[in-house]
């Protein structure tokens, strides 16, 4: 695991001025990889180039260093990952006569791209970001993974083109800060967070996942392809439930047990929901020894589900650590954690996950975790509102379902953030949508459309419809189906917060975090089969219970989790509430010239004042003052 810079420039820099510009990059991140640096510099006739990278050891840790030439030095690789099947790959390529000097996964990727070319990445199963520099064609390849767990984020200026895994090392480079996106600002208000392949930043992108970006030096013109690797299988109607369910359980054990090659301690995140569970379950049982399994509990009875984590600890008789934390424990973070995503990002999650992560470091350097079991699965709650949707549009008439929600807004107004049966309710009520795009209202975590035209200054509006991207891409225009919400989720959710999230919380930490339901195959086998295999009336993942429910007690993979959620409506309240103030300050706006004054000031207003519980568009407000006086100026 590391961190991965780039710099083509078209103009002709010494090898020390390269070297000083991709140094001063790899120093902002060395959290990604404290324990190697390493850079390459050249000018060749057409530009000046330079790859950088900081090493997290993890597999093959003497002889795994980069950059990593081809023998004849004509060939470059810096990379971020780890590659599953790179044991494999070495195999096929040893049978071709290609001969190895480490036993590292880089080696196996610069080799297999000596004798294959760009067709070399589809063959690829892992997380991963990586640099090619080839100077038989004169061409840099950027590549990125199928799912989008490793981040990848580029820029191009009148002279130079950067790249780099965290948006810190570009912004840091380039001459001046660029303006605020207006997709960016829209798309983050909407969802909380901002998916490729926009950033926060105009003319600055991310790499979308499963993609790769061809750059000639030649000509300093650059393309963006997709990597054609998923089998286009359709639905197998044929196969048995039984049939499914056993591919299921051995694709699991499969995908945990190449997920768990490392020269370094390994462990898992619990929660004791079912995906962790069964990753963990798993994982014991492929060793000898106890495993290492991690879980934050929660002081606030209301968020803390330590007991499930504690339950299935017995069960694997895991070495078990618990750590029970409140609103105290991460005051000294939520500066730091916000900060370091280097745009807007308001998961709430994303500071329990710190927490874990830090404090799994502790003991271990990679964790197992059960990231992308929702989305592969159908595990959502969200994903019932394509059956319910369609119904209640169907029976409930417009006028009468706007007379609904008038009539009941007084009764499900709520104080405080405790989301129980109120908010669900109200949530459910505002979701319902009678023009077929409800589910981008449901993924909406922020602002809905018609907030954003309150809050938000004309100028700073999206003049488009803020998903159209995305329903282009994804052909999906109204959603109805669980395939279509597992493929949309894939696509947005999961690579722009999840994966995310994730990554970064933990690579803060200097800590390796590994999802076995992230893997091509299961993707492929759960794609294949019918969907009531998945959600069977309204019991999600269905098939992944059926597969391990014989391993646990009865009905425990059945049991209600919560998830992840963090009271931060309270906190604003209390320990963030002399900052929230300071970023409602007239003046403070007016000059800002973003925000609408009165209406903002209101929005946050009557959440401390407890007129409205406000916390999921508060927070989100918060945590984009937060970024914008971090990166533009102070208060």
């Amino acid at each position: 695991m590391c961190g991965i810079n780039g710099v083509i420039s078209k103009r002709k820099l010494s090898r020390q001025e390269l070297i000083k510009i991709i140094q001063g990059m790899n120093n902002l991140i060395i959290h990604r990889g404290p324990d190697d640096n390493g850079v390459f510099a050249e000018t060749n006739p057409n530009a000046s180039i330079a790859l950088g990278m900081r090493r997290l050891s993890i597999i093959d840790i003497e002889s795994g260093n980069q950059p990593m030439n081809s023998e004849d030095k004509n060939i470059t690789i810096v990379f971020n990952g780890e590659i599953y099947n790179f044991i494999q790959l070495r195999q096929y390529l040893v049978s071709k006569g290609v001969k190895f000097n480490t036993k590292s996964d880089t080696e196996v990727i610069l080799k297999l791209y000596e004798t294959e070319g760009v067709s070399s990445f589809k063959k690829l199963d892992g997380m991963f970001a990586f640099s090619i520099y080839d100077k038989n064609i004169n061409k840099v390849f950027i590549v990125r993974d199928f799912f989008g767990e490793k981040p990848l984020y580029y820029t191009s200026t009148s002279n130079n083109f950067i790249w780099g895994s965290e948006l810190k090392s570009i912004i840091n480079t380039i001459d001046t800060k660029p303006d605020i996106s207006i997709d960016g600002l829209n798309l983050f208000l909407r969802l909380t967070y901002i998916p490729a392949p926009y950033t926060i930043y105009e003319d600055c992108h991310k790499l979308e996942a499963n993609h790769y970006l061809s750059y000639d030096i030649d000509d300093h013109s650059f393309e963006i392809y997709p990597i054609s690797n998923t089998k286009e299988t359709g639905l197998n109607k044929k196969i048995s439930f039984k049939e499914a369910v056993y591919n299921v359980k051995d694709l699991i054990y499969q995908s945990v047990e190449s997920r768990s090659i490392s020269d370094v301690p390994l462990g898992t995140f619990l929660s004791g929901g079912v995906d962790s569970s069964v990753v963990s379950l798993c994982l014991a049982q492929s060793k000898s020894t106890p495993i290492n399994t991690f879980s934050i509990g929660f002081k606030n009875k209301v968020y803390d589900e330590s007991e499930k984590s504690r339950t299935v600890a017995n069960i694997i008789g895991s070495d078990h650590h618990e750590f029970i934390i409140d609103e105290k424990d991460l005051e000294e973070d939520v500066h730091n954690i916000l900060t370091n995503f280097d745009e807007p990002f308001a998961d709430s999650s994303a500071l329990p996950t710190f927490l874990v992560s830090k404090k799994t470091k502790e003991h271990v350097t990679v964790a197992l975790t059960g990231d992308g079991g929702d989305e592969v699965f159908g595990g959502y709650n969200k994903y019932y509102m394509g059956k319910f949707n369609k119904t209640y549009t169907n029976v409930v008439p417009r006028k009468v379902h706007n007379f609904l929600k008038e009539v009941t807004k007084p009764l499900l107004k709520v104080s405080s953030d405790n989301r129980g049966l109120k908010f669900k309710t109200k949530r459910l009520l505002n979701s319902f949508d009678y023009n077929g795009q409800f589910y981008y209202d449901i993924i909406s975590l922020g602002f809905t459309n018609n907030h954003l035209k309150n809050i938000l200054k004309n100028d700073h509006l999206d003049s488009k419809k803020v998903f159209d991207y995305y329903i282009k891409k994804t052909n999906i225009q109204n959603p109805d189906n669980l395939t279509d919400f597992r493929n949309i989720d894939k696509l947005i959710s999961l690579e722009g917060d999840m994966l995310v999230k994730v990554d970064r919380t933990s690579m803060l930490n200097s800590l390796e975090c590994r999802a076995p339901f992230l893997n091509k195959k299961i993707w492929e086998f759960t794609n294949s089969i019918p969907e009531n295999f998945l959600l069977k009336g309204w019991n999600k993942k269905y098939i992944l219970k059926e597969a391990f429910k014989s391993q646990f007690p009865k009905d425990f993979l059945n049991k209600s989790k919560s998830g992840f959620g963090v009271p931060v409506g309270d906190w604003l309240k209390t320990s963030l509430k002399l900052e929230l103030l300071s970023y409602i300050n007239e003046p403070t706006l007016i000059e800002q010239d973003i925000f609408n004054v009165q209406t903002t000031k209101e929005l946050v207003l009557n959440h401390l004042n407890g007129k409205d519980d406000n916390s999921f568009k508060v927070w989100t407000f918060y945590c984009f003052q937060k970024w914008y006086y971090n990166t533009y100026s102070k208060i």
